[in-house]
C-alpha cells in the first residue's frame, strides 16, 4: 500500500496525527484500501490521532458511526467537523440567544443550539448571522432565505469551501459550490471557519494538548494550506482530490512537507516520503528543467513513480515549470503513471 520503508521514522518527531476523512481515509461509501489498517497500525504503535473533517454534514456521534462502520477505531472526542468550529466562531462574537439562519443540516443547527444560539430556517427580522454547511438537500428556496438575510447585513459564515466532495462515483458539488451560488447572489464574500482556516485544526491540537502535529488530508488547497496557516507539517496524500500536475502548481502555501500515495505512508518511514530539494540523494531519477518543460531521465537505480514525484516537486517549484518529458522509456512511463506529460 506504502511507497515509503517499512520502519517507522522519528527523526521528526510528532506528537499527534490530524487526519482529514473525505478523499483521506474513503471516498463516499467507498473506504480507501489499507487505511483502516493503516490507521490501526499508527495506533497500536502509540500515536494520538484526531479526525478533523470539512464536512459539516454530521454530528461528532454521526461521523464516528460512519468510521466504525468502515472499520476504523473512533470515538466522539476524537472527531473536528467544521460545523463545530463555525459554532464556535459564532458564539464568539454573537450575544446569547442571537438569531443564526441555518444553511445546512439538522446536525449544524443542533450545533448552533448547543452553544446557546437561537437556530432559525427563514430569514426573519434580526437574524444576525448566516451558516452554512453541506446539506445534499439544499435548493433555491434555502438559498434564498439566506440570500434575503445576507443582503440585509446578517454575517455570513461558511463551514468550507471545498468546491467538491469525494465520493464513490467520483467528485460531486461541495459546499464551497453552494457558497458560490450566494455569493453571485449577494457580492459578499463569507468568512470561513473550516481548513484552509486554522481554526479546526488548531481546536483539535489544543483539545489533545499537542506542540507538534503532522496534518494528513488529500486537498492541497484545504488540508495542506490549512496546515501551513496553523504552522503545521502535513502530509498530502494521493488518494483523493489533488493530482500530481496539481502539486507541481502548487503555490508556496499550498506546499506539503511529504507526499505518499495513500494514508499507508504513516506506517513507513516519513522521511523516506519527505519533499527534497538536494540533488546529492539518489532518487534514481534525473531531472532539469528548461525555459518550457521539465526533462526526466532514469538512472539504473530508477525510484519509484513517488520518488520521481519528490524529485520534480522542487524543480517544478523553484523553476514554475510543470509541464514534463520523459527522456527514455522508463521516464515516460512513470510520468504517465502520475498522470503527467510523458
Amino acid at each position: 500500500m506504502s511507497d515509503c520503508a517499512a520502519s517507522y521514522d522519528r527523526a521528526r518527531p510528532y506528537d499527534g496525527l490530524l487526519l482529514d476523512l473525505d478523499g483521506t481515509l474513503y471516498r463516499g461509501a467507498e473506504v480507501i484500501d489499507g487505511a483502516p489498517a493503516a490507521v490501526a497500525r499508527v495506533r497500536e504503535r502509540g500515536d494520538v490521532v484526531r479526525f478533523v473533517t470539512n464536512n459539516a454534514a454530521r454530528t461528532a456521534e454521526d461521523v464516528v458511526a460512519r468510521l466504525r462502520n468502515a472499520g476504523f477505531a473512533a470515538d466522539t472526542h476524537e472527531v473536528y467537523t467544521s460545523s463545530y468550529a463555525a459554532a464556535q466562531l459564532l458564539a464568539q462574537r454573537l450575544a446569547p440567544a442571537a438569531k443564526v439562519l441555518v444553511l445546512g443540516t439538522d446536525a449544524l443547527a443542533g450545533m448552533v443550539g448547543d452553544v446557546g444560539l437561537r437556530p432559525v430556517r427563514q430569514a426573519a427580522h434580526g437574524v444576525a448571522a448566516v451558516v452554512q454547511g453541506h446539506d445534499p438537500d439544499t435548493g433555491w428556496r434555502e438559498l434564498a432565505e439566506a440570500c434575503v438575510a445576507v443582503r440585509e447585513g446578517a454575517w455570513w459564515l461558511v463551514c468550507n469551501t471545498d468546491a467538491t466532495l469525494p465520493s464513490e462515483r467520483g467528485e460531486l458539488p461541495g459546499n464551497g459550490a453552494m457558497a458560490a451560488v450566494l455569493r453571485t447572489a449577494t457580492g459578499v464574500h463569507p468568512t470561513v471557519a473550516g481548513k484552509p482556516q486554522a481554526a479546526s485544526l488548531l481546536l483539535a491540537a489544543t483539545s489533545a494538548g499537542w506542540q507538534r502535529p503532522l496534518v494528513v488530508g488529500d486537498r492541497l488547497e484545504t488540508d495542506i494550506a490549512g496546515a501551513h496557516e496553523a504552522g503545521m507539517d502535513s502530509l498530502l496524500v494521493l488518494s483523493g482530490v489533488s493530482t500530481p500536475l496539481g502539486l507541481l502548481q502548487a503555490p508556496e502555501g499550498q506546499r506539503p512537507t511529504y507526499i505518499g500515495s495513500d494514508v499507508g505512508a504513516l506506517s513507513g518511514s516519513l522521511s523516506d516520503c519527505e519533499i527534497v530539494g538536494n540533488p546529492a540523494e539518489d532518487l534514481g531519477w534525473h531531472v532539469v528543467a528548461g525555459t518550457s518543460e521539465v526533462v526526466v531521465s532514469s538512472s539504473s537505480r530508477a525510484g519509484t513513480r513517488l520518488m520521481l514525484l519528490r524529485r520534480l516537486c522542487p524543480v517544478a517549484w523553484s523553476s514554475g515549470v510543470s509541464a514534463t518529458r520523459g527522456a527514455d522509456e522508463t521516464a515516460r512511463a512513470t510520468l504517465t503513471e502520475l498522470g503527467l506529460s510523458a
